[in-house]
């Protein structure tokens, strides 16, 4: 919700100082400059990015306006993690092989589908208690590991908004080629059209070099930075994972390794530890 008000704040700022300083508004529609500008920055995205990274981009923008990193998002997180281990201390490690060979199935990880819809987050969660039922893996091995792949996925999960930050960088500048693109086009004209043709064009060069800078630091600029933190707090949230399942390999009962993995957490949207205890007495 903050995003969209924030968009509609940039929106009326702009355009209404524009518009209360007897700006016109259909000077400032000119869809050839759009396209130019526009143009050129897809076209230098492609350019500098793997084909697979334009699809990341458009989907985790469309998520942006919501935030499923929530407080609920990391209780389920918590619950499930402290369930499964619960079970294998119960009733041994190999109890959950089924679990965590199929969690679609698992009578556990159904019960927190929308840890089930983040496919990378259900992997990495049966990925390591698979490697726990096998027995064969000190904690500290098993930690060296997660520290090696937590790196490669840090390094993929930053990735894109660094993409759209590099694209926000040149938006400027694509706005200058539109605007001298324009004066060309003027200068062209000066012997031939009239007063107000001329001033068109030179009004429409212009907006090629407003419109740069406000995509810039107006929408892809702030977009970067919403990326980012989402890579962030996905990534705090594997951390947290990893808390709790090292712990669990140490010999931790799982009360105690989830509060490990709580106190991972952002602070933000973490749970309390009165809230985490209901919560698994619930469970």
């Amino acid at each position: 919700m903050a995003k969209i008000i924030g968009i509609i704040v940039i929106f009326a700022a702009v355009l209404g100082g524009y518009i209360l300083a007897h700006g016109k508004i259909a000077a400032i529609i000119q869809p050839l400059e759009v396209l130019i500008i526009g143009g050129a920055a897809l076209g230098a995205f492609l350019q500098a990015n793997p084909g697979s990274t334009f699809m990341q981009v458009f989907k985790k923008s469309l998520k942006m306006f919501g935030n499923r990193f929530t407080h609920a998002f990391y209780l389920d997180v918590l619950k499930l993690l402290y369930e499964i281990l619960n079970k294998s201390r119960r009733e041994g490690m190999m109890s959950i092989e089924a679990d965590v060979e199929d969690p679609k199935a698992s009578p556990i990880f159904s019960k927190y589908p929308n840890i089930l819809k983040d496919e990378r987050m259900t992997a990495y969660v049966a990925d390591y208690l698979r490697l726990m039922s096998s027995g064969n893996m000190a904690p500290h091995e098993l930690e060296g590991l997660f520290d090696m792949e937590l790196a490669g996925i840090k390094e993929e999960l930053e990735h894109p908004s660094h993409a759209v930050s590099r694209v926000a960088d040149g938006l400027p500048g694509f706005g200058i080629v539109a605007a001298v693109l324009g004066i060309v086009i003027t200068m062209g004209m000066l012997g031939e059209g009239d007063q107000a043709a001329i001033g068109g064009h030179v009004g429409a060069a212009l907006v090629g070099t407003f419109l740069g800078i406000l995509a810039a630091y107006g929408f892809f600029g702030p977009l970067a930075t919403c990326l980012e933190h989402d890579a962030k707090e996905e990534l705090n949230v594997l951390e947290a994972i990893k808390a709790c399942l090292v712990a669990a390999a140490s010999g931790m009962p799982p009360t105690v390794a989830v509060e490990f993995g709580r106190k991972v957490l952002f602070p933000a949207h973490r749970p309390s530890f009165s809230e985490l205890e209901q919560a698994m007495r619930g469970s």
